[in-house]
């Protein structure tokens, strides 16, 4: 136990980010509808940042769950939140009754980013890739 944290809840921890891995499955599955939305929101390059998110909630999340380069990938997921808050939830720009649905989109968002943030710096924990082929210390 690192400051006390248990591995058991790191591991509880990480394998909530396999919720991403079921959005990046539907950000795959309808690329085109993907694509749609980035030029929906107003991303420049909306291919490429399909392809971005997809690359994200897929092989990212997928890092993160299973403690894979776990502090890296955790940055990544990290910073990758807070740009699906200020892209895809700008409540601030939004009026009428999904203003709300934008907003509480916005501070999840933020929450999620703290997770990601604590994982970053306490590491993958015992039950790790990381741990197993000895990338990291726990």
């Amino acid at each position: 136990m690192i400051n006390g944290i248990n591995d058991e809840l790191t591991l509880a921890a990480r394998l909530l980010a396999t919720l991403f891995l079921i959005f990046g499955y539907r950000k795959l599955k309808d690329y085109s509808g993907t694509v749609s939305q980035m030029v929906q929101l107003g991303v420049p390059m909306p291919i490429l940042a399909a392809a971005v998110a997809t690359f994200m909630e897929l092989p990212v999340a997928f890092a993160v769950a299973v403690g894979a380069f776990a502090r890296p990938s955790a940055l990544l997921m990290f910073f990758y939140t807070l740009g699906t808050a200020l892209i895809g939830h700008r409540y601030w720009t939004v009026t009428g009754p999904d203003r709300v649905d934008s907003m509480d989109g916005f501070y999840k968002n933020l929450s999620i980013m703290g997770g990601f943030l604590l994982l970053y710096i306490h590491g993958a924990g015992k039950y790790s890739i990381d741990v197993l082929c000895d990338i990291a210390a726990p």
